[in-house]
């Protein structure tokens, strides 16, 4: 049974003999068949108390939750009444983090279309790769973002329809379009298993793919690790970097928040580690999303300003090396809480909190999903041996009309793509991406040890290890690394540098080449691109 009468997302469904195995073993995981997220999160805000809460701010406004959800009303009715989208039409969204966006995002999910929310540093060619696999029949876009989506339009016509928001002053503003409506929408009434999204992976690899997730998984994702983990209030006052068309970012800075009935800040221009340390500050923000990098550079401010407010501290996005963590911990006092999603996951499935924190690991298993680290044939490995790591729960991996669906699921689990170490207490050890896992002279070295190696030498900013071919050894490891200001990149670094990791971590590991670069490549999201590293 479905909702959708544009059957193009179930249609290209992989065969049900390839779905992971969906499990819903607590309680709070198991949902009614019929189910709309938005109704769920938003529409019966009111009756959990949370109406008049404010829910979503920005330096110019502050919305409530009833205040929101007749914004998202007038929205659903344009595209269903003005444009005909029917349950199951796919809408690109195109913008920064914004309230405007996160609007947008809400009133398509909610009138049973499918959300493919895309960076907003997309050009036009990547944007126009998106449209032939999606095909989305109505683009919704930040006024300041229409040039490129505009070029892809016209080189991909089967999106008929751009409409943009954050320029009130146009008579063709969304806003201005909306303005006339009565806000009165009654939500569609989507099963359970409908596709609510479409994510797009962040590239890492440089080959995106189309995950799917629908109302069901938004929602047990939500009574996962939000409930268990983060535990949030509705106190609380969000912000982060992540972007939301990033399921890092939905779940952080959208959904979640929902779920406990906090509020959100999106700031008006992008952040800089600065401007995020005095906009928390600011805000009385409680609850800060990003990636390492990030923390990183925030913690000199964080340590100069001060961050009062701050109590819980998200990392994910990319490993979290331990050199970091104390770093922020050493300004602020706060104990990162780290964690490990995929897109294709929704969102994180392990880590821990507060005195749950063991250092190096990223954490336990969330209640409502299983881990284990494998062999090649997805035999449980010796605990302390290196293996893949293999998840299930109440989301997984379906990829839309892709091939690679059988890589990432195989008898019923998924798997991200890590390699991991699991101790005799149940505690993850993140070793590297399980294709980036560097084998010299028949050592295992995870790239991310020695990056964090690396980091605790007080000239190291940023640093990315791969392995690279060698007759010899099989694979050396070469780190590229970018020095601080008065740091000078010569052989004598290159030495002492060397010298520092062997000290560091077992000499074996050490880069046997050293390159030292102005900047790292990096996905929007944060996540250093090894792939461009190894091609370099």
């Amino acid at each position: 049974m479905s909702a959708h009468t544009d059957p193009f997302v179930h249609d290209r469904l992989p065969p049900r003999a390839q779905w992971p195995e969906m499990r819903y073993d607590l309680p709070e995981l198991r949902q009614p068949d019929s189910l709309n997220l938005v109704h769920e999160l938003l529409d019966r805000a009111a009756e959990r108390g949370f109406g008049d809460r404010p829910m979503l701010r920005s330096a110019k406004v502050v919305f409530t939750y009833a205040q929101v959800q007749e914004r998202v009303n007038r929205i659903a009715q344009l595209l269903t009444e003005d444009h005909g989208l029917v349950p199951g039409n796919r809408v690109l969204l195109r913008g920064g983090n914004s309230i405007g966006m996160a609007l947008a995002w809400l009133a398509v999910v909610k009138a049973g279309l499918v959300a493919v929310a895309t960076m907003p540093l997309l050009r036009a060619r990547e944007l126009g790769d998106i449209i032939d696999k999606a095909r989305p029949v109505l683009a919704i876009c930040d006024a300041k973002l229409l040039d490129e989506l505009k070029q892809a339009q016209a080189e991909h016509p089967s999106l008929r329809t751009l409409l943009h928001y954050n320029s009130p002053d146009d008579p063709q503003d969304l806003g201005v379009l909306c303005a006339g409506k009565s806000g009165q929408f009654a939500p569609c009434p989507t099963e359970a298993d409908d596709i609510a999204l479409m994510a797009f992976t962040s590239g890492t690899t440089g080959k995106p793919k189309a995950a799917l997730h629908s109302h069901r998984d938004v929602v047990a994702a939500c009574e996962a690790w939000p409930r268990h983990v983060l535990k949030a209030t509705p106190d609380d006052i969000v912000m982060g970097s992540p972007p939301l068309a990033f399921t890092f970012g939905l779940g952080g800075l959208l959904v979640f928040p929902m779920w406990a009935g906090a509020s959100v800040y999106f700031p008006d221009v992008p952040y800089t580690p600065e401007a995020m340390v005095k906009l928390i500050n600011e805000t009385g923000a409680t609850i800060c999303y990003t990636a390492p990098t990030f923390y990183r550079q925030m913690a000199p401010f964080a340590r100069q300003l001060g961050t009062p407010t701050l109590r819980i501290c998200v990392s994910a996005g990319e490993g979290l090396p331990d050199a970091t963590r104390q770093l922020w911990k050493d300004a602020t006092g706060i104990e990162m809480l780290d964690g490990i999603g995929a897109t294709e996951m929704f969102h994180i499935f392990i880590s821990s909190a507060g005195q749950e924190v063991r250092r190096g690991a990223i954490g336990k298993v969330v209640p409502g999903y299983q881990a284990r680290v494998v062999d090649e044939t997805g035999q449980e490995v010796p605990r302390g041996t290196i293996g893949r790591l293999a998840v299930k729960g109440p989301t997984g991996c379906r990829y839309l009309d892709d091939a690679r669906q059988t890589q990432y699921v195989k008898d019923g689990w998924n798997y991200p793509g890590d390699a991991f170490v699991q101790d005799d207490d149940g505690y993850f050890f993140y070793q590297a991406r399980a294709d980036d896992m560097i084998i010299t002279s028949g050592y295992n070295v995870g790239g991310p040890e020695v990056e964090d190696a690396l980091l605790r030498h007080p000239a190291v900013a940023e640093c990315g290890v791969v392995g690279l071919p060698d007759e010899a050894r099989g694979m050396i490891v070469k780190a590229f690394c970018v020095l601080k200001p008065g740091h000078a990149g010569d052989d004598t670094m290159v030495k002492t540098l060397q010298d520092h990791v062997k000290a560091t971590i077992a000499p074996f590991k050490y880069p046997r080449e050293i390159e030292f670069v102005k900047q790292l490549p990096r996905t929007e999201t944060g996540k250093l691109q090894r792939f461009r590293l190894r091609q370099a």
